[in-house]
């Protein structure tokens, strides 16, 4: 598989921040995972020319991470303090990723235990886990951007080396949305049905037929969307399953909400 994205596809001056940004976290001791385009072409083979990097470190290593990029010479910031920080050259920009818009998909030691190693942009540099790519990403289910092509991509492409015990311990009380995007998979490719192991499958289904009652006043849909389900939270007082299940807190909640208009 060839390198990608690859370096002809970028801009010089973004060429050149992103080197330099994971020099000056190698030089600075800042473990961290490049996931985010160059992750996933390495997993799936298909590339996509973006103008960012994804770095994912652990919680308590995001203000130190962008302290470093901040003394290269970078503009810095934590976007949002729940999950996300953001260092900027020009338009260019690089993600520091410490867990999900969801809060769910924190990244802790498993990711470093479990990441795979690889050249990008001409460095070695640890990936994301494949498991760990399937757990974060399959719940980006917004109107504006679903991810469920790359989780059935990835599946595709890794299935047959995936820690499936992992994975599935991974989500936890919300299989559900496991088992969705693995019925998906078999709808997607029918001819490849085969390589999501039918214990797994049956698995899951047991666990779903197993389920007691849940909370009639709960909305979960709010862990796979931050807008479509505000109606649902605001107009008709469910409660929000993120403030419940103590993944976010309110403060987060309204930040996160109040910047869904920026980014349409």
């Amino acid at each position: 598989m060839s390198e990608a994205p690859s370096k002809g596809a970028l801009d010089p001056q973004a060429h050149a921040f992103y080197i330099e940004t994971l020099q000056a976290l190698d030089a600075a001791g800042v473990p961290f995972l490049v996931g985010g385009a160059y992750a996933f072409a390495r997993y799936t083979g298909i590339e996509r020319h973006t103008k960012d990097l994804d770095i994912f470190v652990l919680p308590d290593d995001a203000r130190r991470t962008l302290d470093v990029l901040a003394a290269a010479g970078f503009a810095c910031d934590m976007t949002f303090p729940h999950w996300l920080g953001k260092a900027h050259c020009g338009e260019d920009f690089v993600d520091v990723i410490f867990s999900s818009g969801n809060a769910i998909a924190r990244v802790d030691e498993r990711w470093f235990l479990h990441a795979r190693r690889d050249h990008v942009l001409g460095r070695e540099v640890l990936l994301v886990p494949p498991e760990e790519m399937v757990w974060s990403k399959a719940f980006i289910m917004e109107r504006e951007r679903f991810d469920g092509a790359d989780v059935a991509h990835v599946l595709r492409a890794c299935a047959g080396g995936l820690d499936w015990a992992r994975l599935v311990g991974r989500f936890g009380q919300h299989h559900r949305v496991l088992l969705a995007h693995l019925v998906l998979f078999g709808f997607i490719y029918p001819g490849e049905k085969h390589k999501i192991p039918a214990e797994v499958l049956a698995g899951l289904l047991e666990r779903v037929r197993r389920e007691s009652p849940g909370a009639e006043n709960m909305c979960q849909g709010t862990l796979l969307s931050r807008q479509q389900y505000l109606t649902d939270i605001g107009r008709w007082e469910l409660a929000d399953a993120r403030i419940e299940g103590g993944w976010m807190t309110p403060e987060d909640i309204a930040h996160w909400t109040a910047a869904i208009d920026k980014h349409r």
